[in-house]
């Protein structure tokens, strides 16, 4: 099997790679932009790398694979034949070398959702990397410099509406603890081999015959919490932990216990409401950056989003872990048995009481004062209008679709703002590789630390990041299908 290692990469990109990365980039200034591969890169790759820092090495293969989904046989593609893929664990400041071997029919790339990590390492095709091609092999090799709860999935037209996703946790080697037991939940919305393609559903949404056309007049279910639609696609399934709501994933406790959850929104097109039978949660980490602590009865995750919550378990009994795909119905399901209780799944889980309690809002959410950006006017500031979709499924930013966008060039440690304004009739979770950003608040505290971030119809959000990562960095609608609609951009660092 042919391998690309990352010094082929980089000799690629200084020749006629170049030209694919930055197509549509040209400038009018004198300003050159930052290459994914550039010294600037490596220098501050070399400022992340500590001296002795561990290796954790690990091999993942994207092949195809047919999963039981309760009796339903499925043809899909997996992350080292399971669904999901394997949870890679690691502590921060450790260098992680996984061996990417291609097996499905198309080319693929790995993308490590939230790191902060090098450019050339990021895994967007057409602007840090070549895709790689099927029966071919590609390094990625970088230092993870944060802990939290992370993610990692392909970066190539709609493949991430299959089965290829896996969480990454990167443990906290001054974790103050205070739980005895942590739960990794990742969500889905599922059609790969129960319904049509992804594919085939991009050009039926692209033709106006899909849910999307019932939304934009008025028809179809909307979510009073999302301002509209819950997406454009029909699923016919909904999975935790890849498992369907009539086989559901059962999670053990003993009474008493404190809980963590990581929750992982890896769908296409959904976001879930969340709620645990019997219990609150106190939310603790957005996109794996700590938050002041706050008491819910459920919460809204958006696609690419991450929560961790806190649990503290009550008496024995089997409870339900209830995740609605708001504004769609239909729901994904786990339960968690506390001491010998039985596991039967409830009747109505779409019913239950805590959905409909305290929610939280991101009015809710501060980041703690470890995590917090310093106060400070931003040294630039862009305004990036959300827009499209409503005839050939065509969205936009700032006008423009995705490689034919007009970069956002930043240099190196400025503070940039980017001033959101959604003028479509969609919820669009906007996600910026390579950073996290904090929301600014009109009451001028820190709002929380994020990668991924949901922007309401006709709302405008400002959110303020510090250009401290070299390179090329794509800044995009999660929907995949609103990207490989066109709502995608580049923040793009220039010298």
């Amino acid at each position: 099997m042919p391998s690309i290692t990352r010094r082929q990469f980089l000799t690629a990109a200084g020749g006629a790679y170049a030209g694919l990365v930055f197509a549509g980039c040209s400038r009018g200034s004198s300003a050159t932009a930052v290459p994914p591969g550039g010294v600037e890169v490596d220098r501050a790759e070399a400022m992340r790398r500590r001296p002795g820092a561990s290796v954790k090495k690990i091999d993942l293969t994207a092949a195809p694979l047919t999963v039981d989904l309760a009796g339903i046989m499925a043809a899909t593609w997996a992350y080292n034949g399971v669904l999901p893929g394997p949870e890679v664990r690691l502590r921060a400041g450790d260098v992680l070398h996984a061996r990417f071997a291609n097996e499905i029919p198309e080319a693929a790339t790995v993308h490590w959702h939230g790191i902060a990590l090098r450019n050339d390492m990021d895994g967007a095709a057409g602007v840090t990397q070549e895709a790689v091609p099927e029966g071919s092999e590609f390094i990625y090799e970088f230092t993870v410099p944060d802990p939290g709860t992370f993610w990692f999935h392909p970066h190539v037209g709609l493949q991430l509406d299959r089965g290829l996703y896996a969480p990454l946790i990167v443990e906290d080697p001054n974790e103050p603890g205070g739980y005895d037991r942590e739960i990794t939940i990742v969500l889905d919305d599922w059609i790969s081999g129960v319904g049509a393609t992804p594919e085939d559903t991009f050009e039926e949404l692209k033709a106006g015959r899909g849910p999307h056309a019932e939304h934009a007049s008025g028809g179809g279910p909307t979510s009073p919490v999302l301002k509209g639609a819950g997406g454009d696609v029909s699923y016919p399934l909904f999975l935790m932990n890849g498992r369907p709501p009539k086989d559901p994933p059962v999670f053990e406790a003993r009474p008493g216990e404190k809980l963590r959850l990581r929750f992982i929104n890896a769908g296409a097109d959904t976001p879930f409401r969340v709620a645990l039978a019997g219990h609150r949660m106190t939310v603790t980490h957005t996109d794996g950056f700590p938050v002041v602590p706050v008491a819910v009865d459920t919460f809204v995750v958006g696609m690419s989003e991450r929560y961790d919550v806190l649990v503290t378990v009550a008496e024995d009994g089997s409870f339900p872990l209830v995740a609605v795909a708001e504004g769609k119905g239909n729901h994904a399901l786990g339960l968690l048995r506390v001491g010998a209780a039985t596991t039967a799944a409830p009747s109505e889980p779409e019913r239950l009481a805590e959905l409909g309690r305290r929610l939280l809002t991101l009015d809710d959410l501060r980041s703690t004062e470890a995590v917090a950006l310093p106060a400070a006017s931003p040294d630039r500031t862009y305004r990036v209008v959300l827009d499209g979709g409503e005839a050939d499924y065509r969205w936009t930013i700032n006008g423009r679709t995705g490689m034919d966008s007009e970069p956002l060039d930043v240099r190196q440690g400025e503070r940039v703002r980017l001033a959101f304004e959604n003028r479509t009739t969609m919820f669009h979770p906007m996600h910026l590789h390579g950073h996290t950003f904090q929301v600014v608040r009109p009451d001028g505290e820190p709002g929380p630390r994020k990668d991924s971030l949901i922007v309401l119809p006709d709302q405008r959000l400002a959110l303020d990041f510090v250009a401290d990562n070299p390179g090329q960095w794509v800044l995009h609608c999660h929907n995949v299908y609103h990207m490989e609609g066109g709502m995608e951009t580049t923040i793009s660092y220039v010298r």
